[in-house]
C-alpha cells in the first residue's frame, strides 16, 4: 500500500510525531504577516500634544471668531490637555492671537493664493509654524516644519502636507537664513 503523502507537497510526514501534529498548508501560521509589518503607533510627546491642541484652538478661531479666552477653556477641558505642555499651548495660542495680522502678511507673499482662501485646517497650521519660526528661535527650525507637516497629514486635507511643508520651508530660508543655509 502506498504512503499518504502530507497535503503539504514540499514537507512527508514526520516520524515520531502524531499525525495531527503535522505541519500542513492550510493550519493556520501562529504569526500574521501583516501584524508584524504594521507599524505601532509611537506615543505623542507633550509638545505635540500641546501642537495639536493649539491646531484645533485656531482652527476653531478661525471658523468661528469668539472670545478668544472661551476658545482656550474650552480646549484646557479637553482629556489630553493634562499630558500636554500648557506652556506651549499658551505660547502657541497668544503668539499667533495677537500677532495673527502680521504672521498673515509673512505668509502671503510665499503662496500660491490669497490667505483668506486657504483651508482653515492648513491655516491654522501655517500661523503656527509661522510663529514658532519667528518667536521660538530655541527650536530647530526641521522640528518645526516636521511638526507642521505632520499635524497637516493628520488633520489636513489629501496634499495639504506637501503645501505646509513648501511654505513653511521658504518661510525659513527668510526668518532664519544663517540657520536654513547649514542644511
Amino acid at each position: 500500500m502506498p504512503r499518504r503523502r502530507n497535503a503539504c507537497t514540499s514537507r512527508g510526514p514526520r516520524r515520531g510525531v502524531w499525525p495531527w501534529r503535522w505541519p500542513t498548508c492550510s493550519r493556520p501560521s501562529r504569526t500574521n504577516v501583516t501584524d508584524s509589518a504594521e507599524p505601532r503607533p509611537r506615543p505623542k510627546n507633550a509638545r505635540r500634544i500641546s501642537r495639536e491642541l493649539a491646531v484645533q484652538t485656531l482652527y476653531a478661531w478661525l471658523i468661528n471668531p469668539r472670545e478668544a479666552m472661551e476658545i482656550k477653556r474650552d480646549a484646557r477641558l479637553d482629556e489630553r490637555f493634562p499630558k500636554a505642555d500648557a506652556a506651549l499651548y499658551d505660547r502657541i495660542v497668544d503668539g499667533v492671537l495677537s500677532h495673527s495680522e502680521g504672521l498673515r502678511e509673512s505668509l502671503a507673499p510665499l503662496l500660491d493664493r490669497k490667505v483668506d482662501s486657504l483651508s482653515p485646517v492648513e491655516h491654522a497650521i501655517l500661523l503656527m509654524g509661522a510663529l514658532e519660526l519667528s518667536a521660538h528661535v530655541e527650536t530647530p527650525y526641521r522640528v518645526i516644519i516636521n511638526e507642521a507637516v505632520e499635524l497637516a497629514k493628520t488633520f489636513g486635507g489629501t496634499d495639504g502636507h506637501k503645501y505646509v511643508n513648501g511654505v513653511l520651508d521658504r518661510l525659513a530660508m527668510e526668518v532664519r537664513p544663517d540657520e536654513a543655509r547649514r542644511r
